[in-house]
């Protein structure tokens, strides 16, 4: 029987050799995990915002029982009585400051009274509208409800609920429908709102 030279077994080791590192290289590629895809998205323009104006500042007269009464006050668009009351140096002792609703909202015009203790007839009519400008209440929105005497926050969303389920307001007497308003504030509101559409 024939037997292999030494040379041979060494051509056929080589070969065995080379075709297990071709088999290992194949099965190393093929096992390989796929590269990752990285997509980048670009962000979504967006349009820049066209600038605003700035609401101009109102003024406001503030008379009654406050350190320095008589004057007119600039203050800036959006104060409050509270802010008229401090303009004028803020309230003196004698003030009652229980009829002074420090919450509402002032515009342009207003006149700010603050009332002194005891006296009869005073109102808790602030702000007070001068030259006949009057909150129209079909219309008029939270903000602008809040100005009136005895209408705060909640009310005015009241006001503007009752709009939008019962229909606009035909007169004052419409608005005693409004929980939370009663006779003496439907008396100070009577020269303050309107109703029909101009």
């Amino acid at each position: 029987m024939p037997t292999l030279t030494t040379s041979r077994l060494y051509v056929i080791a080589i070969l065995v050799l080379i075709i297990t590192i071709a088999f290992s290289g194949a099965a190393l590629l093929l096992s390989r995990p796929d590269s990752a895809v990285i997509t980048i998205h670009p962000p979504v323009p967006t349009s820049t915002p066209l600038p605003t104006p700035t609401p101009a500042p109102i003024n406001v007269y503030v008379t009654g029982a406050v350190a320095r009464p008589d004057q007119v006050h600039q203050l800036p668009h959006g104060s409050r009585v509270a802010d008229a009351i401090e303009a004028a140096g803020g309230l003196i002792d004698d003030a009652d400051n229980a009829l002074v609703n420090m919450a509402a909202f002032l515009r342009d015009g207003d006149q700010v009274h603050a009332p002194f203790a005891g006296d009869e007839g005073e109102t808790a009519k602030l702000p007070t509208p001068s030259g006949g400008s009057r909150v129209h209440l079909n219309s008029a929105t939270q903000a602008e409800l809040e100005t009136l005497p005895g209408i705060g926050p909640e009310i005015a969303l009241r006001i503007i609920e009752y709009r939008e389920l019962v229909g606009d307001f035909d007169s004052l007497s419409d608005l005693d429908n409004v929980s939370g308003i009663g006779p003496a504030t439907l008396e100070r509101l009577a020269d303050l709102v309107v109703f029909a559409y101009d």
